[in-house]
């Protein structure tokens, strides 16, 4: 799959009066377009977009007026209302004052794989809440505020978990299945997962590559990795590159930037914030300590 960019979206980033202050161009997202901008009033007609959008509203509140005639509605959104457009459809609407959003724009194959690869038809959203996906978004626009390419693992999924709320909560009544009963990876599968894991530690690393090698979509994979694991495939894969920068630190001579790098971390200060979140301590002074044996360390559960 292509990187989505501003070609899949409907028109509104490309209006002059968007200011954008970052977006996901250039860093390889396939089933995910995120652009975080302020937006100048404007009423304007759009064409139907291959992607799904949802925007959410960081300020107000403003009010905004969504299609045309007598079919039309107006309401005033505050700060966390969303607004989601489907794909495939045309868009009418007017924006009444300048506002602060974020944009996803969503592939439809990431929410057939949230639906077990069936169809979703969402509804039309203006001015809707929902807290969790809010936070989804606002984890998205972190970032790729503060991007570091081993985060990869980790915005897959936060995609994938944004998919399935969509897919649940704001899809036409019907479209959705059933979530099924909870059940694991095989230990074979687990064990393929992992070898994948340690192979490619220090890349950047899609949900999709650890899906295939389990022969699963990445809704059913990043599922049944939890049920297996307890952890998500981030935080499992940020475990293991910690170990083993660990490892180098206690065993090894080379400089802690490179170590870091080996790892999978995208540099010495994402190293050191990691490891002193997860186990109280930092590169160098774990190098210092003496007589330090392997397997002392406890792990705090964090965010990575």
């Amino acid at each position: 799959m292509r990187e989505l960019g501003p070609a899949d979206t409907v028109g509104i980033l490309r209006r002059p009066g968007v200011r954008a202050r970052h977006t996901s161009s250039g860093l390889g997202w396939e089933r995910l377009y995120l652009s975080a901008q302020q937006e100048q009033p404007y009423r304007d007609l759009f064409d139907p977009a291959p992607t799904h959008l949802l925007i959410l509203h960081l300020d107000g509140p403003v009010t905004v007026r969504r299609g045309r005639g007598g079919g039309a509605r107006t309401r005033t959104v505050p700060a966390g209302g969303l607004f989601l457009q489907p794909a495939g459809r045309a868009l009418a609407v007017e924006l009444g004052g300048r506002l602060d959003t974020v944009h996803a724009y969503l592939a439809d194959e990431a929410l057939r794989d949230a639906n077990d690869g069936r169809p979703v038809k969402l509804c039309e959203e203006l001015g809707a809440t929902d807290p969790l996906a809010e936070q989804l978004v606002l984890a998205l626009e972190g970032a790729v505020r503060c991007w570091e390419p081993s985060a990869r693992t980790y915005t897959d999924q936060l995609t994938g978990m944004l998919a399935a709320q969509l897919v649940r909560h704001h899809g036409v009544g019907g479209s959705a299945v059933p979530r099924p009963a909870r059940s694991g990876l095989s230990a074979r599968q687990l064990a393929a997962v992992r070898e994948l894991m340690e192979e490619r530690l220090a890349e950047p690393l899609p949900i999709a590559d650890l899906a295939a090698s389990a022969s699963l979509s990445g809704s059913q994979f990043t599922r049944q990795f939890r049920a297996s694991t307890g952890q998500s495939p981030h935080q499992f894969l940020l475990r293991l590159r910690l170990e083993r920068a660990c490892r180098l630190l206690r065993t090894g001579s080379a400089p802690i930037a490179e170590v870091a790098v080996a790892c999978g971390f995208s540099h010495q200060e994402h190293l050191t914030r990691v490891m002193r979140a997860r186990l109280g301590t930092t590169p160098a002074a774990l190098r210092r300590a003496e007589g330090h044996r392997p397997g002392e360390a406890t792990y705090v559960d964090s965010p990575g």
